[in-house]
């Protein structure tokens, strides 16, 4: 037993999403999205650097002692896997993990919108989830391959930096692949799946043009790609997904995406105030003939319109599932008024002035 996994069974004792550890300072959790610090001694650089290195693998080292930065996951049988990042700071090494659950939640225990687990049975095309960091894209994203798994036949392939969730084949077969392990960057992987006969591949991070043209490819050829963006709405993923790339390309990747986007899950994460716990806010765009239209003139910006016209289709914008989670009392209102987009529908609900002057 490493001698970290002690802090690693106190993080999933605490329900702890994260866990810091720094030279120069005591480790801190992050519960219910608050940083408190565990009570400890503060840790020089020496001895946390030993305690890292002894989880680590020895080719990730030799990445962290060149460039300063390197992603890996740990796994504790029975207990979680975990997504680690190493990096220098000023006062030398410093690490951050993040717990993935070994059970995969479907989509009616995390309380997701039918619509949501819907998405498992789509054939082809792109399904954007997308949100900020600690959102829980991955774990909607999960929830949603553990649907496909288990009520499809298929081959689902995932590329992930590093691997989250790990699901074991049942009706489907199931490889998952490393950057950087098991292949050289997301794009790599991508241009080899093509001829690894998968029917659903999952990307964890369209973060280049590259690999943005290549997922948007793969489904235009067939198969069901999901992939995520650290985007706050759908509107601007639209815009994100075009704008990455060259002015003179744009008009022609707008027409590819109008073809090719199925829905787009924007989520954000609320701390509950009923229960302990959090809860994820969705705006849900489903891609209509009417929203293929729009992408492909040009014109988003009348998107969360037709969201509020297309509930009918499972659609809803962030206002009106933050809205619904403050009326069933689950969220405070400054949170909903902090994350909203229409300010003027939340303001009345708050008792103080709003924390965020720059928006009154």
């Amino acid at each position: 037993m490493a001698q970290i996994d002690a802090f690693f069974k106190l993080m999933n004792d605490e329900g702890a999403s994260d866990l810091h550890m720094m030279a120069g300072q005591q480790p801190v959790l992050r519960i219910r999205g608050d940083m408190e610090r565990v009570k400890f001694k503060v840790l020089d650089n020496e001895s946390l650097k030993a305690m890292l290195y002894e989880i680590c693998p020895e080719d990730k080292i030799k990445i962290f002692e060149e460039t300063g930065d390197m992603d890996f996951g740990y796994e504790i049988p029975g207990l979680a896997r975990y997504r680690c990042n190493f990096f220098q700071q000023k006062y030398g090494i410093g690490a951050v993990f993040r717990e993935i659950p070994s059970d995969i939640l479907t989509c009616e225990q995390l309380g997701l919108p039918k619509v949501v687990s819907r998405l498992a049975s789509l054939p082809k095309g792109l399904v954007l989830v997308t949100g900020p960091t600690g959102s829980g894209k991955s774990t909607t994203l999960a929830a949603i391959l553990d649907e496909c798994n288990k009520t499809r036949k298929d081959h689902i392939l995932t590329v992930e930096d590093p691997i989250e969730f790990v699901h074991k084949s049942q009706n489907c077969i199931v490889n998952h692949r490393e950057v950087g392990t098991h292949t050289r960057s997301f794009s790599a992987a991508l241009r080899g799946a093509l001829r690894e006969d998968p029917d659903i591949i999952l990307v964890g991070e369209m973060r280049d043009l590259e690999t943005i043209a290549l997922a948007m490819e793969a489904s235009m050829t067939g198969h069901l790609v999901f992939g995520t963006l650290h985007t706050m709405n759908a509107m601007k993923t639209v815009d994100r997904v075009v704008e990455i790339f060259p002015a003179n390309q744009q008009g022609q990747v707008r027409s590819t995406l109008a073809d090719a986007l199925r829905a787009v899950v924007s989520q954000t994460l609320f701390k509950r105030v009923d229960i302990k716990g959090r809860v994820a806010a969705l705006e849900i765009l489903i891609c209509t003939p009417a929203v293929r239209n729009l992408i492909r003139e040009g014109k988003t910006y009348q998107i969360p319109s037709i969201m509020q016209t297309g509930k009918k289709f499972g659609m809803q914008t962030l206002d009106d599932a933050i809205f619904e989670l403050l009326e069933k009392k689950k969220i405070s209102a400054e949170d909903a008024y902090i994350n909203c987009y229409e300010k003027g529908r939340f303001v009345k609900y708050l008792r103080h002035q709003p924390s965020d002057f720059t928006e009154i």
